[in-house]
This record gives C-alpha cells, structure tokens and sequence, in this order.
C-alpha cells in the first residue's frame, strides 16, 4: 500500500495530471484533513523534504518561487489556516484600513466603468490620462425589501425618470455605444460621468464610458499583454508622474502600516513561520538562507492582491490596479536584488530584521506547533459538527 507521499508522487508523474489537478488534489487533501492539522503538517513535511532536496541538487534559489507541485499549493493552504488567527488579531484592521483608503481616493475622481481606469491610481498602466471635467453630487439611495436597486431621478411633486447604463436613448455612434451617465439624463448640466448600473455589451457593439478602449478585442491575450508591456516602457509625461506621486504620498501611511504589521518584530514571529523556518533549517545547512525570502509570498502577496478572501469588501478593476502595485512592492522587498527608488530599501530593512528575529527564535518550536495544530483541529471539527447537525 502506498503511502500519501509515495501516493502524490505517482500522480504528478503520470503526464496527464495537469497545473489544476495539483491545486485540486492539495485542495481535497486541506479539507479532508482540516481537523487532523497534524498528520497533514507530516505528509507536507515529507512532501518538502523531497522537493528540497530535488532543489539544492539544481538551483535552490528558485525553491517555493511558483506553485508547481501539490506540496507548494498544500503549503499555502496551511500557512493561510496557521496565519487567521494572527491575520484577524493584527493583521486585518492595518488591511481594511488601506482598503478603505485606496477606495475613498479612487472614488474622488473619475473612473472608467469599462476600461477600470482612473484619475487617481498608483498604476501608471491604468491612469485615466483624459482631462475629463467632473464634480461630485450627494445621492440619497432608499433601498425597499433589501434586493434590489433601480435609481430613479425624481423631480417635483410627480416627475421620475428611472435611471440605467443601457436603455433605448442610449448614443450609438458606429460600433461604439456609450454608457449611460448622470449628465446624458440632464440630471445636471456639468458634473461627473458615474454609470448607475452594470451594463453588458450588445452584439457587433462595443461600450465606452469616459474613453474608448484602444485595444482591439480580437486580439489575442498574450499579444495584448505584451503591448501594455510596450505601452508601460514609454516615458510617464511629469503631469501624469505628479498624479501618481500624489496618490503615493497620500497611501504611504496606510502601506507603511500594513507592512509593519506583517513584518514587525516588537511581538513574537507567528508560531507557523518560526516552525517552517526551523524546519527547514534542521533539513540541510543553509538551506533556508536561500529558501526563506519566497515563504511571505506564500500567503501575504496574496492577502495584498485580493482583500476580499479575507474581508467582506468589493473590489473593483481601479482599487485591483492599485493593489498589484503595492503587492509588486512587496515581492520587491522580499528580494535580494538592489533596489534604490522609493522605500523598497526600508522595506527590505524590515524583512531582513524579521528573518534574523525569526532565526533566533525558531529553534524547539516543534511541540508549541503540535499543541496549536490540535488546537486548529478541535476548531475544524467542531465546526464541521455544527454544520452537520444544521
């Protein structure tokens, strides 16, 4: 009988067992085993022990950097069970807070319902750089039975005019239709283009909202990716820098927060990092030196890149923009290439304190880690019990 080590092996070598099959196969073992932490934390050991030792005989510098294999993808799992505790008790409020801040300062301006660009934004590749002229208006929603909303526009005692993106007095002009806005209604003479409503687009017809779309949407992705590629290596015109420095200088605190709460070292290292960082250690001498600078990017990039896995929040393709950009900040500190611009080096200041706090702490952590497996177990399982019963 095969072992489960033995058993994940044989699957990854049948060359029929494809990227998403490993992600489902790490999937089914983190539900099946979620209330036996510990038995699941041996066979990830014994898993990581073999693509260890397959790494340093090649490059170990390329360790953990992708999730190619079932043990990479059950790591994350396990980190992302191990770090809710800490993510909830200091953690999250830093993250809802940037959240929060990114939305209030994208929403100040004009944002592109269709392309996601805006006026505001970190992300240079999604910067509405229109000069579209704009002000803001106070609505008053009442929502009846909770379900749903259609925005009316009343006015006086008997007129009201139901509001859409799409309708029959929408503009067409060739193969472009726009978006509905408060100002093609009259609602007011100048103010900002908002769309009340998602609107689809109708067939041989293409939507637009503050600018049309230069891209073709015949072209292939990859080819599409590589001219935003070609597009981003151009000059950013100092009108535009400016936009952006501004919109950094108003989040720094916020990122700076959310960094220092994940990187700080005035409260101990979470008790799951310092027991992969020893595991690690106890493997191979200086294995981990090069293995430890990918584990952050294992749960935290991405936390940074989607809130709402964590967080009971929206996330928008503007907000999304801005989001990759502090997450790419993020990779960047965690790096061991030079980087001299903005507070990257901070930032790596701030990593390297917490791997040398982490070193010197690590060491005879292995029964604080059973008692907090079996303790995340007896969770799992009573929660699982009060779902049967439900």
């Amino acid at each position: 009988m095969l072992s489960p080590v033995q058993f994940i092996h044989t699957l990854e070598a049948q060359q029929g067992f494809s990227q998403r099959d490993r992600g489902y196969v790490a999937s089914l073992l983190t539900v099946a085993l979620h209330d036996k932490l510990e038995y699941f934390t041996e066979v990830m050991k014994g898993l990581l022990q073999d693509l260890v030792q397959q790494y340093v005989a090649k490059n170990p510098k390329l360790m953990l950097r992708r999730t190619e294999t079932v043990v990479e993808k059950m790591l994350t799992n396990w980190m992302s069970i191990c770090l809710y505790s800490f993510l909830k008790e200091v953690g999250g409020e830093p993250l809802y807070m940037l959240y929060r801040a990114i939305k209030y300062q994208v929403d100040k301006g004009p944002v592109d319902s269709v392309t996601g660009k805006a006026k505001r934004t970190l992300n240079d590749s999604h910067l509405l750089r229109e000069d579209i002229e704009y002000c803001s208006m106070t609505l008053t929603v009442l929502v009846k039975n909770g379900l749903e909303v259609q925005p009316k526009w009343r006015s006086g005692q008997a007129g009201h005019l139901t509001l859409s993106d799409d309708d029959v007095t929408a503009v067409v002009q060739g193969r472009w239709k726009r978006v509905n806005t408060l100002q093609h209604y009259k609602v007011f003479q100048t103010g900002e283009k908002t769309p009340m409503l998602e609107g689809e687009e109708d067939e041989g017809l293409r939507l637009w909202h503050l600018v049309k779309s230069s891209e073709d949407p015949e072209i292939p992705k990859h080819r599409k990716s590589s001219m935003r590629e070609r597009e981003r290596a151009k000059a950013i015109p100092e009108i535009y820098l400016t936009r952006l420095l501004s919109m950094k200088g108003t989040l720094q605190k916020f990122v700076d927060d959310v960094f220092v709460a994940i990187l700080s070292t005035k409260r101990p290292p979470p008790i799951a990092v310092r027991f992969f960082f020893d595991f690690l250690d106890d493997m191979a001498e200086n294995t981990a030196s090069t293995t430890l600078r990918p584990l952050p990017l294992r749960f935290w990039v991405n936390i940074l890149k989607n809130p709402q896995f964590v967080l009971d929040v929206q996330v928008t393709d503007s907000i999304d923009a801005v989001l990759s950009v502090i997450a790419q900040t993020f990779i960047d500190s965690c790096t061991t290439s030079e980087h001299k611009v903005g507070r990257i080096p901070r930032y790596k200041q701030l990593v390297e304190r917490y791997y040398s706090d982490i070193h010197s702490s690590a060491s005879g952590c292995y029964q604080e880690m059973n008692s907090t497996l079996t303790e995340l177990s007896g969770v799992a399982a009573l929660v699982e019990n009060k779902v049967t019963d439900l």
